[in-house]
């Protein structure tokens, strides 16, 4: 018998995970379920792991005699690694296992599993959806028009935007979440150029244009960001970069917050060598009452969630429920970030 906790949140419910558990032959009663705060409560920093829900106490408890955890945001942790000897597989439904400390894990024999793709098209029909709310200012002029203000300026020619079709709109990243906003952008009739050193030319015939990140921002009217965050890119568009853009351009960022500097697009903004921007993600989250980002016209914002839909809950659950699976069963794990771990059982 195998125990494992599902440890859900109010996103990633439990009940999904023991759903998409019990498709892979684990019996709902070897399933202890567990409801993490998130996000009524933010996530946050635990002990050494980021991006994190609940307490390493209470993990403690609720792994007691538990070989496999599965879970969005509960933190594992060097403290719950040494109390927990029976876990063996901590499987986390994100892009990317930000809340476990891998290098404990893997000297612990725990085997870390992640769950790449989970989002990718909410998020990319997220990403269009703030294209074309920047462009048409669709917020503010249902802003105005809540407040009792008919704004017929707004059909101004200094006023209105461009449209998606016939324009040149840069990628920056070409991954499962890019290649699908350039299917949407396609079919508005978009021209569209990614700038991604790792992606296969060959991939984009018909549909898109490789070019370096130079030529990308002087070709783009707007771009869009969908790279991950590396030490290398870190900031990669700041005041350099958007002088480089026509003027009136526009940038949207759906991906992590410090791919972009702030400070620079808020300036351009003002300076009017910016039109518009969009963003779900922040250097900083919550925003803080004192941003500029608050304050600076022309930009579209919502509170980092581009990936939010029932269809990202149910995936998230499967893909990690698959891994579990493929586990019990005795096969490789398709998204494991430490197999070395799992060598050492």
């Amino acid at each position: 018998m195998t125990r494992v906790l599902a440890a859900g949140d109010h996103f990633v419910l439990p009940h999904l995970f023991t759903d998409a558990l019990e498709g892979q032959g684990v019996a709902r009663s070897d399933i202890r379920e567990l409801q993490l705060p998130w996000p009524m409560t933010p996530m946050g920093k635990v002990a050494e792991v980021d991006e994190a829900s609940g307490s390493e106490d209470e993990i403690i408890a609720a792994l007691e005699g538990a070989q496999i955890c599965v879970t969005q945001l509960a933190p594992l942790t060097e403290r719950i690694l040494k109390a927990c000897p029976d876990l063996r597989l901590f499987s986390i439904c994100r892009g990317g296992p930000v809340n476990a400390n891998v290098e404990a894990a893997t000297k612990a024999g725990v085997g870390v599993t992640f769950a790449p793709g989970r989002n990718a098209t909410a998020t990319a029909e997220h990403t269009v959806a703030m294209i074309m709310a920047a462009v048409r200012r669709i917020p503010q002029t249902n802003a105005d028009l809540n407040a009792g203000t008919w704004r017929g300026d707004y059909y101004a020619w200094d006023n209105v935007g461009p449209e998606i079709e016939g324009s040149t709109i840069g990628l920056v990243g070409y991954g499962a979440i890019g290649s699908r906003v350039t299917r949407i952008l396609r079919g508005f009739g978009a021209d569209v150029l990614v700038y991604d050193p790792y992606v296969d030319p060959t991939t984009l015939d018909g549909v898109a244009e490789r070019v370096e990140l130079d030529e990308l921002l002087r070709r783009s009217s707007i771009i869009t960001l969908h790279a991950r965050v590396t030490p290398e890119n870190k900031g990669m568009i700041g005041a350099e970069q958007i002088a480089a853009m026509p003027r009136g351009s526009i940038i949207v960022n759906c991906a992590r917050g410090a791919l972009l500097d702030y400070d620079a697009l808020c300036d351009g903004l003002d300076s009017g060598q910016l039109w518009a921007a969009a963003f779900d993600v922040f250097p900083v989250e919550p925003i803080p009452e004192d941003s500029r980002l608050l304050t600076t016209p022309g930009i579209v914002m919502t509170p980092h969630l581009a990936g939010a839909s029932k269809q990202t809950a149910i995936k998230a659950a499967q893909i990690v429920a698959g891994d579990v699976g493929r586990y019990l069963r005795g096969e490789p794990l398709e998204y494991c970030v430490n197999p070395e771990a799992l060598r050492r059982i």
